[in-house]
């Protein structure tokens, strides 16, 4: 089965977004899949290469630089469907946030991987790592000024603005940035970032109902299992890495938890055109790249997290991984 990107919500929104400006239909449909078959019979999601092509059409088609804060805009409660639902029968924006993380990938790509992180005075959301097919700032845009439209219609607060970190320079757009979150954008920084104060979490939902909720959430956790069940092999390794912090295992061995033979489990990995060493690294680079930035630990120490016993090795392979030296995160 073909990997999934979007929700087919959010492609009918981009289409009627370029429609609305004059453009037809086909235009912005160009060398997709749905060329041919048209929307009528549009499934719950589209292909990532299909989605790939039509925000790079929406781009040409409508010239606009601000097109994913615009696009992200128009993403509200009900279209994040069944998991927008299960939000507004929350308690509160806390347990909002819960199933947020549990339920993201129902709305993003696979290779979206964020964390969540409850300060003393913030609520912090770390984009990990992010799809590649389409603009960094495009991705960031969509993703962060959906987050800000969404909790502005839960908490009923039209004027919530949030602190953003965003991994890229300002670019020649970034008074928009400004229009849509507020003052406290930030740009260069190592990782992207939404924020907001913690107090929020305990602000109550006026449609809060636990029987509903349960409802919602089962169907997401079904919903969620379907998609698993069509990730690719890379995906599958990424997931198991995440959550295996710290005891990062050897191929054989991870092939095994995926129930695969290690042959078989190289082979699948070739084909999707990666390597097992290339995707522990990665995850190695995320997990010290968040002690580095979020902790006092010694270098030693975290080199020894994520599988070193020397930190000389540690920073020239840290180095190669992400182009930058350890202690430019530190600074």
């Amino acid at each position: 089965m073909p990997r999934t990107s979007a929700p087919a919500q959010y492609i009918l929104i981009l289409i009627d977004m370029v429609e609305s400006q004059g453009y037809a239909r086909e235009e912005l449909l160009a060398g997709t899949s749905l060329a041919r078959t048209g929307v009528a019979d549009l499934g719950a999601r589209v292909a990532e290469e299909d989605f790939v092509r039509l925000v790079g059409n929406a781009f040409k088609l409508t010239g606009d630089p601000a097109l994913g804060l615009h696009m992200g805009l128009r993403l509200n409660l009900s279209a994040h469907a069944v998991l927008g639902q299960a939000f507004m029968t929350c308690r509160d924006l806390g347990q909002v946030m819960e199933l947020f993380i549990k339920y993201y990938h129902l709305l993003a790509s696979p290779s979206l991987h964020l964390e969540y992180e409850v300060t003393e005075d913030r609520c912090v959301l770390t984009t990990v790592s992010a799809p590649q097919e389409n603009p960094l700032e495009f991705g960031s845009e969509m993703m962060y000024s959906a987050m800000l439209n969404t909790l502005r219609g839960l908490l009923g607060l039209p004027n919530l603005q949030l602190r953003v970190e965003l991994p890229y320079p300002a670019p020649a757009h970034a008074a928009i940035y400004y229009q849509v979150f507020g003052e406290d954008v930030h740009f260069d920084a190592v990782l992207g970032r939404i924020s907001f104060p913690r107090t929020l979490l305990a602000t109550p939902l006026p449609l809060s109902n636990p029987a509903l909720r349960s409802l919602y959430e089962n169907e997401c956790a079904r919903l969620l299992a379907d998609l698993e069940g069509q990730d690719q092999v890379a995906e599958q390794t990424l997931r198991l890495l995440r959550k295996l912090e710290g005891q990062y295992p050897q191929m054989p061995q991870l092939a095994q938890m995926l129930n695969l033979s290690p042959r078989t489990y190289r082979r699948r990995l070739e084909q999707e055109g990666c390597a097992y060493q290339q995707l522990l690294n990665q995850v190695r680079a995320e997990h010290a790249t968040r002690y580095l930035q979020n902790t006092r630990l010694p270098l030693t120490t975290i080199a020894y997290l994520v599988g070193f016993n020397d930190a000389s090795n540690f920073r020239r392979a840290y180095q190669k991984w992400t182009g930058r030296a350890p202690r430019e995160l530190r600074r």
